[in-house]
């Protein structure tokens, strides 16, 4: 399975990994299998060995040494020196946590974040968790955590602090915009992250417009979202507002599978390309029972890698109105490969483009009807985003 996320999170979400684009892989490729005298070309074995034999011979505390401890922490410093901050070796435990974060369940503070120009940004607060009523929001940039700078840290060790036992507390410092700081001292809590949501709208002059809300695609997004269907189109609808806010990406398998909803058979999704240059198209495989309705999506600095692929999909296929705020710009492509002991690698194998040839990479999306989302308006439970969506759907129904 392949990951698409902003932090897929790559994501990194805090009790969950932001994960972006992604792809399962429970073997690594046989056919690129080394040998040791291969593998080692190039590196320092004999520098190694004598830093050990320092360690060993001269660490104060010896009888704290744990090989296995240096082994894993060896290899996370290798990885880390590719400088691709989603490129991640995991460990056995925080490879099962990793796992366990697909699943939509976790504890923490909810919230998912990624590492973006040197510093760790907030991608996105989920709905409805200690993070979001705290008011955390999309764009904050994390500086410290319990009043200790993180500026040296990496992500995953970012993680580790904030992420903790339900009912314990965790102090994040925030910066936001250019000057502002903010404290934000948040509970713990175990996170449940819904998938998908349906509400339906009726427009000013009574159209009826199903408001379907993608959180992120995990590994059961494609199960809930057929149900969201059945139960929207037996209301008859007349138009879909399609909300992918702060929606941090996932599995690209449910992203295809979604797409292929909105889309006509054979449309192309995105493209992917490997490391020797070599394009491989997603096509829609249907069932497109979707494709002809009136439909405009949602987008802001939180919507990333799988939902910009199907943001990008359908203003590509169906010119479809974007509407928000320029995406995060996360145009990478991940998979997880098992490694021994439990442990694994999430890598970075593709770069994807949007239909039309786009590679968002550190760009992002532009909304084509720009709509900024303010501080007063959301003290003020205002939202011109969706007010505006509205009202164009409703411009766009015969």
């Amino acid at each position: 399975m392949k990951f698409l996320t902003k932090n897929i999170i790559s994501v990194v979400l805090i009790g969950a990994a932001f994960f972006g684009g992604f792809y399962f892989n429970d073997y690594l490729d046989e056919k690129q299998s080394l040998t040791l005298e291969e593998a080692f070309n190039g590196i320092d074995l004999g520098l190694m060995k004598k830093t050990l034999d320092a360690i060993i011979n001269n660490y104060v505390d010896p009888q704290t040494i744990d090989k296995e401890k240096l082994s894993y922490g060896a290899i996370s410093g290798m990885v880390k020196a590719l400088g691709d901050p989603y490129t991640v070796f995991f460990n056995p435990q925080e490879s099962k946590e990793f796992r366990e974060d697909l699943s939509g369940t976790f504890n923490g503070i909810g919230v998912q974040i990624d590492a973006k120009d040197g510093k760790i940004k907030v991608v996105a607060p989920i709905k409805n968790t200690p993070a979001y009523r705290a008011g955390i929001l999309a764009g904050d940039t994390i500086f410290e955590v319990n009043d200790e700078p993180i500026s040296d840290l990496s992500i995953e060790q970012v993680i580790s602090l904030i992420k903790g036992p339900k009912g314990t507390k965790v102090k994040i410092g925030i910066l936001r915009g250019e000057s502002q700081i903010k404290s934000f001292e948040i509970i713990r809590d175990e996170i449940v992250m819904p998938s998908v949501d349906l509400e339906i709208k009726t427009t000013s002059s009574g159209k009826k417009i199903a408001l379907l809300t993608i959180y992120h695609f995990s590994e059961n997004t494609i199960q809930s979202f057929k149900s969201m269907i059945n139960e929207m189109l037996s209301q008859n609808i007349n138009g879909i507002l399609l909300d992918l806010r702060n929606n941090p990406g996932g599995l690209l398998d449910q992203t295809d599978q979604v797409a292929g909803w909105f889309l006509k058979q054979g449309d192309i999704i995105l493209s992917e390309q490997d490391k020797n240059g070599n394009m491989v198209e997603h096509k829609s495989k249907g069932p497109g029972i979707l494709a002809e309705i009136p439909t405009v999506v949602l987008i802001n600095q939180g919507t990333a890698s799988a939902a910009e692929i199907l943001s990008g999909a359908l203003r590509d296929n169906r010119q479809i109105d974007l509407i928000g705020e320029k995406t995060f710009g996360k145009g990478l492509v991940q998979k997880l490969l098992n490694l021994d002991n439990g442990s694994s690698l999430k890598i970075t194998v593709a770069k994807w483009y949007t239909p039309s040839g786009e590679l968002i990479q550190g760009k992002g999306i532009q909304p084509n009807i720009e709509i900024k989302l303010t501080q007063e308006d959301i003290e003020n439970k205002k939202d011109p985003q969706m007010e505006k969506s509205l009202e164009r759907l409703d411009s766009l129904i015969k």
